[in-house]
Formats: C-alpha cells, sequence, structure tokens
C-alpha cells in the first residue's frame, strides 16, 4: 500500500510539472552578477575565427526575471558572435526577453573574427561590449581581441575544386613552392620581421634557391604544416641575441593557435624537414615549439647543417631526427619530445658543443639523446657513424636512463663525450657488460664524465635551463672546447659550466 501512495504522488508531482510550460518573472532591475567584467580574447589573425570563451551570468536575487535584451554594443555590424544558453538570437548579435529563474544562471559563449583593420590602429586592439538591458538597469560586459596582421601563406585553390601539392617520393602532399616573384606577396624567400606568417600545408624552397629569415621574424604553421628545403635548395635563420624575454631577435616557428592554453602543447604542427639534397644550411637564434618533428634532417649532400644558439620545445616525437646527415651544433638547447629530443639516427656525422639535451616526457620511453647507425625495416640497414661527438654538454631527464647507443654490425659506429654530466643509471646492472656504457673505465669513448648529478636546472616546466653555482655542471667544462658566449650572448668563464647557459644568480 505505501508503495502505491508514493507511485501516485510522484506521479501528480509529475503531472504538475510537465503541465508547467511557462512561469512569471519581473523585469531585471540591473543587478546581474558576472564571473567577468572584462572578457580578454586571446590574440588571433586577420580574418581567422578565436577560440570560443565563456562568461557566466548569475541571478542572485529571490525572483525569476526577464532580461529585456542583451546584445552587443555594436549591434549586427560587431565583428563578436556569441550564443546565450544555446540560443542563437538575431545574428548572435542581439537577445530579447531572457529568462533567468531565481538563484540561477546563464552561459554565454563568445567568439570572434575581424580584421586588423577593424581594430584601433595604435594598438590594434578590437573592442565592444555585452549589454544587458538598457536605460539606468544596463550593465556591461567589455570584450578585448588583439588583431595581428599576417602574410598567409597556402596552396592554390584550382577551379576545378582541387588544391595544389607537392611531389614528395611516390606521393603528394598539400603545399606549394615559396615564390620570389608572387604578385601578391612579393617576393615570398624573404622572410621579415614586418608581420608574422601564417602558413597552410608544406610550403617547399624550390631547388636552386634560398629561403632568408631575418632577425625577429615570426612563422605560424597550421595543422598538418611545415616548410621543406628541397634537393640543392637552403635555407638560413639569421636570428640575433634578444635583449629581453620577448625574444625580439629571435626567429620563432610555432603553431598558429595562439591562445594561452595552446603555448606548450606538442603535436599541433608537422616540422621543418631539411631532405637529402638540400644545402649549406645554417640555422641561428631559432626557437621552434610544439612541432610534430622540430628539425627532420636527411643526408644533405654532404654539406654540414650549421645550429647555433637553437631551442626545440615540446615535439610530439623528436626535437631533431637526423639520419645520414651532418651536423654542427653549438648552444643548442631541446627539451620535452615523445621519443627522443636528439636523434642521430641510420648513420651520419654529429658535433654538439656547450648543448642541453633534456627530456620530461611522461613516458619510459623517452631518452635525451638516441643514437645508432642504422634504420628499421624488415631488414635493417645500415651506414657508417662516423661521428658523433659532444664537448660540454647536459643529457639528462625524468627517466632513469636518459642516452641511448644502439649499433649494428656492419657499419663504424664511432662517438666521444667528452665533459659531459649523463644521467645514466644502472643500478641494476643492465648494462653492466655492455661495453658502449664504460663511463669510468672506456677512455677511448668518454673523458671527464659526470654521472646521474644534478644540474639543477632553474624551471625545466618553463624551459629555464640556467644554472647557478650550486649546479653539478658548475665550471666542469673543458676550455679546449669553449664556445667564448652562451646561448644569451653572456661570456662564458673560465673553466666554463656545461651546457647552453654561463651560470647567473636566478632571480628570487
Amino acid at each position: 500500500m505505501r508503495a502505491k501512495i508514493v507511485l501516485l504522488f510522484i506521479g501528480i508531482v509529475f503531472s504538475i510539472c510537465s503541465c508547467r510550460s511557462d512561469f512569471e518573472t519581473v523585469a531585471s532591475t540591473g543587478d546581474l552578477a558576472f564571473s567577468k567584467d572584462t572578457i580578454y580574447l586571446d590574440t588571433v589573425f586577420s580574418n581567422i575565427g578565436s577560440s570560443t570563451y565563456r562568461l557566466k551570468v548569475f541571478n542572485k536575487s529571490k525572483n525569476d526575471i526577464t532580461i529585456p535584451t542583451i546584445k552587443l554594443g555594436k549591434g549586427l555590424s560587431s565583428k563578436y558572435r556569441m550564443t546565450v544558453d544555446g540560443m542563437q538570437g538575431t545574428e548572435g548579435k542581439i537577445f530579447t526577453n531572457v529568462a533567468l529563474l531565481a538563484k540561477d544562471s546563464l552561459y554565454i559563449f563568445i567568439e570572434t573574427t575581424a580584421n586588423s583593420t577593424d581594430a584601433n590602429p595604435n594598438d590594434f586592439l578590437y573592442t565592444d561590449q555585452i549589454q544587458f538591458d538598457s536605460g539606468e538597469n544596463r550593465q556591461n560586459v567589455e570584450l578585448v581581441t588583439l588583431i595581428q596582421d599576417a602574410v598567409f601563406l597556402y596552396p592554390k585553390r584550382f577551379t576545378n575544386g582541387t588544391t595544389e601539392t607537392l611531389p614528395i617520393g611516390d606521393q603528394k602532399i598539400d603545399g606549394f613552392y615559396l615564390d620570389e616573384n608572387d604578385p601578391v606577396n612579393g617576393n615570398e624567400l624573404q622572410f621579415t620581421n614586418d608581420k608574422p606568417y601564417v602558413i597552410y600545408g608544406y610550403a617547399a624552397v624550390p631547388s636552386n634557391k634560398t629561403a632568408t629569415f631575418e632577425a625577429g621574424t615570426r612563422v605560424h604553421f597550421h595543422a598538418n604544416s611545415g616548410l621543406i628545403v628541397t634537393n640543392d635548395a637552403s635555407i638560413n635563420i639569421n636570428g640575433t641575441v634578444s635583449i629581453t624575454d620577448k625574444l625580439e631577435n629571435e626567429v620563432i616557428f610555432e603553431g598558429d593557435r595562439l591562445e594561452t592554453n595552446f603555448s606548450d602543447v606538442p603535436g599541433q604542427w608537422g616540422t621543418i624537414w631539411l631532405t637529402d639534397g638540400s644545402t649549406n644550411n645554417t640555422l641561428n637564434h631559432l626557437t621552434i615549439k610544439n612541432a610534430t618533428i622540430g628539425l627532420l634532417i636527411q643526408n644533405n649532400d654532404g654539406s654540414t647543417v650549421s645550429i647555433k644558439n637553437t631551442q626545440i620545445y615540446n615535439s610530439s616525437t623528436f626535437g631533431i631526427l637526423a639520419q645520414t646527415a651532418k651536423i654542427n651544433g653549438k648552444n643548442v638547447v631541446i627539451n620535452n619530445a615523445g621519443l627522443a629530443s636528439l636523434a642521430c639516427t641510420y648513420g651520419g656525422n654529429y658535433s654538439f658543443t656547450h648543448s642541453t639535451f633534456n627530456n620530461n616526457w611522461n613516458s619510459s620511453q623517452q631518452v635525451a639523446v638516441l643514437i645508432n647507425n642504422y634504420i628499421l625495416g624488415a631488414i635493417p640497414e645500415v651506414k657508417d657513424l662516423t661521428a658523433a661527438t659532444f664537448n660540454n654538454c647536459i643529457i639528462y631527464g625524468s627517466y632513469s636512463n636518459e642516452m641511448s647507443l644502439n649499433k649494428k654490425t656492419g657499419a663504424t659506429f664511432e662517438y666521444q663525450f667528452n665533459n659531459c654530466l649523463i644521467k645514466f643509471d644502472n643500478t641494476s646492472n643492465q648494462f653492466a657488460t655492455n661495453p658502449d656504457y664504460q663511463f669510468s673505465t672506456d677512455t677511448a669513448h668518454y673523458n671527464a664524465i659526470l654521472l646521474n648529478k644534478d644540474p639543477k636546472f632553474f624551471n625545466i616546466t618553463q624551459n629555464k635551463f640556467n644554472i647557478n653555482e650550486t649546479s653539478a655542471a658548475f665550471a666542469k667544462g673543458n676550455s679546449a672546447y669553449l664556445i667564448p658566449l652562451d646561448i644569451t650572448g653572456n661570456t662564458r668563464s673560465l673553466p666554463p659550466d656545461l651546457g647552453a647557459y654561463q651560470n647567473k644568480v636566478f632571480p628570487k
């Protein structure tokens, strides 16, 4: 009997609730509360849509209310658009008679797509406001967006609906050749710091041409995009030392998502690919962020790739993946990669001095430095590793062993580590008899090695690999390998510190 009464009661309540199709409200009196009084939408490029931002509106009164209008201050001409509790309103700009229950809230989602000409010419800010009600009851929430003008580079679209492609081996990818006589952009092989660049697809440097990047250039790559240096082509990165934390003279390659929550997300774009046959490539004061592979370097016709004062962060697979390449690296810093920060593979010839290789990727398979003389396949193919030399370097990370040497017979495997700090924990004696990891007795390959000592980097999560006098790397370098200036342009002391940074006092 009790069960029947309960069921009957539930049925009555359900019937009453389901029959109520509306409720009585009173007009808003201007006492709304907001989760924010100003919404700063992150920087966007001209005519590229922003991410969606959220505003929560509260009715803290005891009355169910109706807000007569919720609208953008610039009305239908506003470059912002919004939804109010899922409603579209009039073109996403104007909403009328919006009900809000007592002690309840609603959500407004805001986006924008604007041109740099819409912004204030003095500060490039585009502003508007969300206006709630009118007259004495009006309340405002400000909207602010920084609009950057940019040079957009992308594949041509043909009248038949197809898109320009690049031949890569037996395949084709979305891409295009940079044109030194482009009718819109002028010389696309000369990258300047006048405006940032946004690249869609893979931009390729044509054969016998050189792409040059002047100090302060900013290049943003869309998803599945990158830069290819083709056979007999070259790339010259001409960044210089910066004075401030804004890296105003650094050349920076990163993704095209400018929102703060994308600043350290790996794998947002493809790679910088120095293909087999590219030649005379030089990189100085370059920062690469959030790629799939920061630098993919192959063979390069026997010429040496010069990499100086370069930083590569948050690559989803490799910071540098070199295959039968020749690299001379000085003051190089690489941090966080899904597989290896630096991978010198399939043989080649490599020299790195005063460089810092760290990997704090959350995986037991990651290493800071990987070296081998083969390429995987049905039958592994080997190539001579004529040299892999590391002088005054730091090889460190979150995993117990941050260096991996893998060799196959049938090709040479030459390596040398001089005055390096290396994290390689062999407490389990797994490598006790492995001839490649005899750090203290193998003087032909290892000299003055600091094993499993803490470099005490300033802030790994912020990619700040500075050290001070408490670091195990302090003054442990060999002056025979001295590079006079560190990656920030500071003069090195004698004896020098290990890694890319000369010690300094950390800010408090």
